[in-house]
C-alpha cells in the first residue's frame, strides 16, 4: 500500500472506531463534512435549485434509515486494507466484530437500500448481498490474519443470507436478479453481484442479469439505476442515468471478456466528465448535461475501479472477490 494512502487508510478507520464509539448501533450511514452526527433535513422553498429543480434541501434524511449494505462495505474496505498491508489493530478487531454480531441481528429486516429509497423499506437483493459480503470478510479475516470470532456461526449465517438470495432474489421469468424480493423490477446495483463475489462472473444467472440490464436499463449508451416507472422510491419525475451504474456494467464486460467492448465504452464514459476531468450523480445524455450531486465520489470512485480493472495487473474486482479471471472463466 501506499505510504500516503496507508496514513490515509488508518486516519480513517481512527474516525470510524471514534464515530461508532463502541455500539455499532451508533453507525449512520453518512455524516456531515465534519463528522456531524445531527443532519435534520429542510426543505428551502425560496430556492429554484439547479434549472428550477426543486425542492431544494439542506441535511439529509438518509442519516437515519437503515441501510444494510454499509456493513459489507465497510467490512470489505477494511479487509482488503488488511490485505494491502494495513496492520490489524486489537480495536480496529473489536469493531468489526460489533458491527458483525450487530448485523446477526438485523440483517433480515428490510431497509432502505442503497438508493435511500423514500418510498418504504424493502428485501433489497444489493442489501443482502452486501450483508452476505460482511460476514464473508469477517470469516476471511479469521481465516487469513487469525483474529477471534466466532467463525462457524458466522458461515452459517452466509451460507444462509447466500441461499436466500438465490432462492428469493432471482426471478427465473424475468431472467435477472431483481431489485428486491418478490419485486420483478431490474436494479443495476445488481452489477455487483460477481464484482464482490457473491457469484463467479460465469454464472448462468449472471451472465441473463448483465444481459436484462443491457437490455432493460440502458438510457441511450449509459446505465440508469433502475426504472423509475416500476419503483416507487418516493421521489417525483424522472432523473439521468447513473454514471457509477454505468462503470459497473463496463467492469461486467470485461468480467465476461468482452475487453474491446469494454474499453470502447469506458473511454465513451470518460467524456463525459468536465474540461477538468470532474463527474456528476448522473448525466442526461439527450440534452448532453451532467445532473445530480457535483462533484460525486460515487462516480469518480467506480471511474478509477472501471480504469484498473481494464489496465491494471492487480484489478479491484479481483482484489474483492478474491478470484482471477482465469478462476471465474
Amino acid at each position: 500500500m501506499n505510504t500516503g494512502f496507508r496514513f490515509e487508510a488508518e486516519e480513517w478507520r481512527t474516525w470510524l472506531m471514534r464515530a461508532v464509539a463502541g455500539s455499532a448501533q451508533q453507525v449512520q450511514i453518512v455524516y456531515g463534512i465534519a463528522g456531524e452526527r445531527h443532519l435534520v433535513e429542510s426543505t428551502i422553498p425560496w430556492l429554484p435549485g439547479f434549472r428550477n429543480s426543486r425542492p431544494v434541501r439542506i441535511g439529509n434524511a438518509a442519516a437515519g434509515q437503515l441501510q444494510l449494505d454499509i456493513f459489507g462495505e465497510v467490512m470489505d474496505a477494511l479487509y482488503q486494507s488488511s490485505k494491502c498491508g494495513l496492520e490489524p489493530t486489537r480495536e480496529a478487531w473489536h469493531l468489526q466484530r460489533n458491527l458483525v454480531e450487530y448485523l446477526e441481528r438485523i440483517w433480515r429486516l428490510p431497509d432502505e437500500g442503497l438508493w435511500e429509497v423514500r418510498g418504504g423499506a424493502r428485501h433489497f437483493v444489493h442489501s443482502k448481498v452486501m450483508a452476505w459480503v460482511a460476514f464473508d470478510r469477517a470469516v476471511k479475516s479469521v481465516e487469513r490474519f487469525g483474529v477471534e470470532g466466532p467463525v462457524e456461526r458466522w458461515r452459517v449465517a452466509r451460507d444462509e443470507i447466500h441461499a436466500q438470495v438465490c432462492a428469493e432474489g432471482y426471478d427465473g421469468t424475468v431472467g435477472a436478479f431483481v431489485q428486491s424480493y418478490g419485486s420483478t423490477a431490474l436494479d443495476a446495483s445488481a452489477l455487483l453481484i460477481p464484482i464482490v463475489g457473491f457469484l463467479p462472473p460465469c454464472d448462468p444467472r449472471v451472465q441473463s442479469t448483465v444481459r436484462a440490464i443491457g437490455d432493460h436499463l440502458r438510457s441511450g449508451r449509459l446505465i440508469r439505476r433502475y426504472d423509475t416507472k416500476h419503483t416507487d422510491d418516493g421521489l417525483d419525475g424522472g432523473e439521468g442515468a447513473f454514471l457509477a451504474c454505468s462503470f459497473w456494467y463496463a467492469d461486467n464486460l470485461v468480467l465476461q471478456g468482452h475487453l474491446d467492448e469494454a474499453e470502447d465504452y469506458f473511454d465513451y464514459l470518460v467524456t463525459l466528465g468536465n474540461d477538468v476531468g470532474l463527474f456528476a450523480e448522473e448525466y442526461d445524455e439527450a440534452r448532453g448535461r451532467m445532473l445530480g450531486n457535483f462533484p460525486q465520489a460515487f462516480s469518480h470512485v467506480a471511474l478509477v475501479n472501471t480504469a484498473c480493472n481494464l489496465a491494471a495487473a492487480r484489478k479491484p474486482f479481483e482484489e474483492r472477490a478474491g478470484a482471477t479471471l482465469r478462476d471465474a472463466a
